[in-house]
C-alpha cells in the first residue's frame, strides 16, 4: 500500500474535527467571519486554536460573539464559543462550545516526536478568501529548534524578544509552507491521526524571522504537550 493511502484514510477521521474560528456579528455582512483554524479535542466540546487567531476585542454593543464553523461547505454548522483558557507564552487558546459534541482528535506525547518523522497538517489557508475548505499538507519534521534565535547585535533586540530569550522552548520546524489562516491547524501522524502540535504562522516568525523582509514560508509547530498542560488546568464548565 502506498504511503499516501494511509493519509487518505486518516483524513476521513481528521477533517470532521477541523473548525474555522472567528466571530459572528449580526449587523455585519457577512455576519460570520473566520480568521484561522481550530480543532476539537477531549469531550468534543473543546476547541484548540492560537491566541493570536482570536480578536483582541469583541464589539459587545453590537453583540459580536466568538464562533466556530464546522461541518462542510454545503452544510455548515455555526456555533457560538467562549474562551475558557489561554497560554499567551505558547500562543494556545481553548474555546468551549455548547450543543452536541463534535468528533474529537487525540493528543499524543510531543516529547516522542523526532526529526525526520512524517507529519501532516490540515487547516483553512487564507481563511475567508478560500472559504470553509480544509486543505491538507504533508511534511517531515525538518528540525527541532528553539523558537527564538539569539540576536547578533543589540539593535536586533526589542522588549518582546528579550522576554522570549529568558524563557526559551523548542518548536517543530516543518518542510512545508503554511499560510495565514492555517494558524491553529493540528499537526498529526498521517497514519494514526494522533495530534502532536498546533501550527503557528505568526507567533514564531516574529521571533525567528523578524529580520527577513520576506518570510521564508517555513512552518513552525508549537508542541502539543503545552496543549495537554493547558487542558489539565481547571476551567469553567
Amino acid at each position: 500500500m502506498p504511503a499516501w493511502a494511509d493519509l487518505v484514510q486518516t483524513l476521513a477521521k481528521v477533517k470532521p474535527s477541523i473548525v474555522g474560528v472567528g466571530t459572528v456579528l449580526p449587523t455585519r455582512n457577512p455576519a460570520l467571519i473566520f480568521f484561522g483554524t481550530g480543532f476539537v479535542v477531549g469531550d468534543g466540546l473543546t476547541v484548540v486554536t492560537n491566541v493570536h487567531v482570536l480578536p483582541p476585542i469583541l464589539d459587545g454593543a453590537e453583540k459580536e460573539r466568538l464562533a466556530i464553523i464546522s461541518g462542510s461547505r454545503l452544510h455548515p454548522d455555526v456555533r457560538e464559543a467562549r474562551l475558557v483558557a489561554r497560554d499567551v507564552e505558547h500562543d494556545i487558546a481553548l474555546l468551549r462550545l455548547s450543543g452536541a459534541p463534535l468528533p474529537a482528535l487525540t493528543l499524543g506525547d510531543s516529547d516522542t516526536v523526532r526529526e525526520g518523522a512524517s507529519m501532516a497538517f490540515t487547516g483553512l489557508p487564507l481563511g475567508m478568501v478560500l472559504g470553509f475548505n480544509p486543505a491538507t499538507h504533508r511534511a517531515i519534521v525538518a528540525a527541532i529548534t528553539p523558537y527564538v534565535s539569539p540576536a547578533y547585535s543589540s539593535r536586533q533586540l526589542n522588549a518582546k524578544a528579550i522576554r522570549r530569550l529568558t524563557r526559551p522552548f523548542d518548536v517543530f520546524q516543518l518542510d512545508a509552507i503554511a499560510y495565514p489562516g492555517n494558524s491553529g491547524s493540528p499537526m498529526y501522524d498521517p497514519e494514526t491521526g494522533i495530534v502532536y502540535g498546533v501550527l503557528n504562522s505568526v507567533f514564531v516568525q516574529e521571533s525567528k524571522e523578524n529580520l527577513l523582509k520576506q518570510p521564508s514560508g517555513i512552518t513552525f509547530i508549537i508542541p502539543g504537550n503545552y496543549i495537554r498542560a493547558l487542558l489539565a488546568q481547571p476551567t469553567p464548565p
